[in-house]
């Protein structure tokens, strides 16, 4: 795809805090923009850098860090009960009135930003034309039990290393970190070395777990904050717009994980990646970026922002 120069990055007022944001593309080139929301939580707008390429197609591109990651306000002083999926809401409806595209847009969430992006959608937010969860639990719980599944496929002794350290409260120690990158290598990104975007959100993250300690865990895979017994099953029926769910054949995110999307939202479609993990947009880059691109363009058209139910547009069942 061209690479599309126009690009504008700023800073949000957000409560008493600053949000950090950049806009790749014309937000007022007729195509409904895209926002992204990154993953973790706690990690870093950089590693989804990749979608920047959709702005070749006219579709404007928001990224941005949420509150506590990357370039907006740090709060490492802040207690566990301040970081709550209720803030990163408000945050994300905040920067949408900011950018004054509230309503027409879409949303891709990538990992806990689809987690993010299902509790945005399920409130049917009049704006939201369609919306895309890529690698993204549906069930924390079920995130866990499948995360323990693969992790037993691992090389031998990987795995009770990782248990051995979890039930210890040794998650920081060198020999568990090193396992950890080995589920990494295979479940989270299987580019070899990592791209330097992506090797860059993880530094980030260590230099400040705040957020992805605090809701998350230590781990991917060791899941102990706020949202363990989190779950968007029952209430994804609610989501009345076109959906894509994204995800890699050797995705932590497995079938069972993204299956209750499939189940439950009525006008959704699928797009397996074979040589992906986690992170196709990086993996595989090229398809990854078509597909999105070819689900935009069939489901917003231009002539859907006002006045059409947001379900009428239907896209193919299988993209890929």
């Amino acid at each position: 795809m061209e690479f599309i120069e126009q690009i504008r990055e700023g800073f949000m007022a957000f409560r008493d805090y600053q949000t950090w944001y950049r806009v790749t593309g014309d937000l007022g080139s007729g195509k409904t923009p895209l926002v992204i929301i990154h993953g973790g939580p706690g990690c870093t707008h950089d590693y989804v850098d990749a979608f920047m390429d959709i702005a070749a197609s006219r579709h404007a591109v928001i990224h941005y860090d949420q509150l506590g990651n990357g370039r907006s306000t740090h709060l490492p002083g802040a207690a566990s009960s301040f970081w709550t999926v209720e803030l990163f809401l408000e945050e994300l409806d905040s920067l949408l009135d900011h950018l004054q595209i509230s309503d027409n847009y879409a949303i891709l969430g990538q990992s806990w930003g689809g987690m993010l992006g299902s509790e945005h959608a399920i409130r049917q937010p009049k704006g939201l034309r369609a919306f895309i969860p890529a690698n993204s639990p549906t069930c924390m719980r079920t995130w866990v039990a499948e995360a323990n599944r693969l992790r037993k496929l691992l090389p031998e002794g990987v795995h009770e290393t990782l248990s051995r350290h979890e039930h210890a409260g040794t998650c920081q120690d060198p020999e568990y970190l090193a396992a950890s990158r080995i589920f990494y290598d295979q479940h989270v990104c299987r580019v070899n070395p990592w791209p330097e975007e992506v090797a860059r959100t993880f530094a980030l993250v260590g230099a400040d777990p705040t957020v992805y300690h605090a809701m998350s865990g230590p781990t991917e895979f060791h899941v102990i904050g706020s949202l363990k017994d989190w779950k968007s099953i029952g209430r994804l029926s609610r989501i009345d717009v076109p959906t894509l769910v994204i995800s890699g054949r050797h995705d932590e995110a497995t079938p069972l994980v993204v299956k209750p999307f499939l189940d439950e939202i009525q006008d959704v479609r699928w797009a397996l990646f074979e040589d992906s993990s986690h992170m196709p947009h990086v993996e595989e880059r090229q398809a990854c970026m078509g597909t999105v691109v070819k689900f935009l363009d069939e489901v917003c058209s231009s002539n859907n922002t006002s006045g059409t139910p947001r379900n009428s547009c239907r896209a193919p069942a299988r993209l890929r």
